[in-house]
């Protein structure tokens, strides 16, 4: 009759100790917060890249969803504004860019841009600290404003250039 109680009450910790672990991780999980202080600015666009960029409403779209980016306080929010720039990332890639960025440098760092974002997301499903891959996301994002920045500011004319007289 011992034997049974000893086994019967081992049992019985050895379940409620499992599940008390679970509930543990769990815990930790719904409170993983994400830090945002050390966040690099977002690039502004100059004046002439505005100009462009707003009659570009997807593109504009796809600003706004970058900026809640830097509003997220945890996994759950950050997962809902990647999903949201996944798709405002497809929408945009299947428009018509604006004469001055239809050009291959804009649409590469796009799609580096896209390429960040899909990482983030993945990170964000492994539980992985996504901490490196936002880093990069913003980068990537930087780069591409800065890259329509450097062609709105060009004054060079190519024709004139290869004209010859």
């Amino acid at each position: 009759m011992g034997k049974i109680v000893f086994y019967s009450l081992f049992l019985l910790a050895l379940f409620s100790c499992k599940n008390d672990k679970n509930q543990a991780q769990r815990l930790d999980d719904s409170k993983f917060q994400i830090a945002t202080e050390n966040w690099p600015p977002k690039t502004k666009p100059n004046a002439k890249t505005s100009d462009v960029l707003k009659d570009w409403p997807e593109f504009r779209l796809l600003t706004t969803g970058f900026d809640a980016l830097y509003n997220v306080g945890n996994t759950e929010d950050l997962s809902l504004v990647l999903d949201d720039l996944i798709e405002k990332q497809k929408v945009l890639a299947e428009t018509d860019y604006p004469e001055p960025f239809n050009k291959p440098q804009i649409k590469s760092r796009q799609k580096v841009f896209h390429t960040y974002i899909l990482k983030t997301k993945g990170d964000l499903i492994y539980r992985i600290d996504t901490q490196e891959s936002i880093l990069q996301l913003i980068t990537s994002y930087n780069l591409l404003l800065r890259q329509m920045n450097l062609i709105t500011e060009d004054t060079l004319d190519l024709k004139t250039l290869l004209e010859e007289e």
